[in-house]
């Protein structure tokens, strides 16, 4: 196999690169040659996973495409349209013979287009079927498309083989060969599925993440080992848009946990947040941290506050850790939802971005301390989902190799 090479693509957001790195490990212990286009942040651990590292943005900066539009991933699809011929001129040089993208990297099949390649899609959340999704994104407050993207989406339709192109394309690039789903089986149903078929379920935890049984360093103190170990982290992008509603929620679940002489916690502020936000946030039996090792504070947490992003939520489940939901925007209050449904999270705030109070945080707590023994029941069966998807990766790395083969002959 070491003749056979593939182009992967992932645009510089860190929660999908992470969701990619196991398939770029698979594919890399096949002896397939995995080039990864992708930021340069990014480039130590697509060498550590095997892959071969290569800058999608040297002479190609995001901002000369697009530097406006809003959400942020419209600007994909404006550098897509802008850097396409560059690109395609990059990738046919290395005689890949499939492409692999995370849907927000429109670029990827714009490059399969152009070359005639066969492409695998990586879902980008949790049930983000491209139909609602966009219907959903058409109707959102916070869209700004600036006249880049609109440009943009002219060219993909007239010179890049997108007809159907829009500034929200980084929604819609599911593929007619094979799509990759990074959750267990179990968080779509029969009816879900189909928008994903033909769907292989991936998992989006790291082998060498879940075997790390390094001694975890007591994040929430030394003498935390009674107390009720509160860890609160809303991820890094909701930052982007609802930064008041994100200061708001932390400042009440510090807030309850303060007035609890038998509670400690630790907010996260998702590498995103300032001194003067930890200031404003601290109380007493709370540390606030610019940003954390989020699987080894999981480790030792009694309770996860949550917006339920996808990396997040799956890393809880596996470290058995209750989840109190705090869903934002996007995909992130159906899996809310859908963790409430099977038992493994509580609802905090009842709608996204809804105000929380401290009377509300700790009604929560009592609730979890009342149905804790039925969560952790959960919570380990969700565990063994965990597992078994990851334990059947060789499978969905077969088929992907089929797919080369069949371009190759």
């Amino acid at each position: 196999m070491s003749d056979r090479s593939v182009a992967v693509f992932c645009m510089p957001e860190q929660g999908h690169f992470k969701r990619l790195l196991p398939l770029i490990s698979g594919l890399a212990g096949v002896g397939i040659t995995t080039h990864v286009f992708t930021d340069l942040r990014f480039r130590d651990p697509v060498e550590r996973a095997g892959g071969r590292f290569a800058d999608i943005f040297a002479g190609r900066p995001l901002e000369a495409a697009d530097a406006k539009s809003i959400p942020v991933p419209s600007r994909y699809v404006s550098f897509a349209a802008h850097y396409a011929d560059s690109l395609v001129r990059e990738v046919a040089a290395l005689r890949p013979a499939l492409v692999i993208h995370d849907t927000f990297a429109v670029i990827g099949p714009v490059v399969a287009t152009h070359l005639g390649l066969p492409r695998v899609a990586v879902c980008s959340g949790h049930n983000a079927a491209p139909g609602p999704t966009i219907a959903a994104l058409r109707h959102d407050p916070r869209v700004r498309t600036d006249d880049a993207c609109w440009r943009g989406v002219e060219l993909l339709r007239e010179r890049h083989g997108m007809p159907d192109a829009s500034p929200f394309s980084y929604a819609a690039g599911l593929s007619s060969q094979l799509n990759i789903y990074c959750e267990p089986p179990e968080f779509l149903n029969a009816e879900e599925r189909k928008p994903f078929e033909p769907i292989a379920f991936f998992g989006s935890l790291s082998a060498e993440e879940t075997r790390d049984e390094t001694p975890t360093i007591a994040a929430f103190g030394e003498d935390s080992a009674q107390k009720l170990r509160v860890y609160a982290s809303f991820g890094t992008v909701v930052w982007r848009y609802f930064e008041d509603a994100v200061l708001g929620a932390l400042e009440a679940i510090a807030a309850a946990v303060s007035e609890r002489d038998d509670a400690v916690a630790v907010l996260s502020l998702g590498g995103r947040g300032t001194p003067e936000h930890a200031a404003r946030l601290a109380r007493r039996n709370v540390r606030v941290e610019a940003y954390v090792d989020q699987w080894r504070v999981l480790a030792e947490a009694s309770v996860f506050v949550t917006h339920h992003g996808l990396n997040s939520s799956h890393e809880a489940i596996f470290q058995q850790t209750p989840m109190l939901s705090v869903p934002f925007f996007g995909d992130q209050p159906a899996l809310a939802k859908r963790c409430q449904e099977l038992g493994l999270a509580l609802p905090l705030a009842e709608t996204p971005r809804a105000p929380l109070t401290p009377a509300a945080v700790h009604s929560a707590f009592a609730r979890l301390a009342n149905e804790s023994t039925a969560i952790q029941l959960r919570l380990a069966e969700a565990r063994r989902w965990e597992l078994a998807v990851m334990s059947a990766r060789g499978a969905v790395i077969e088929r992907i190799v089929a797919l080369m083969d069949r371009a190759v002959r």
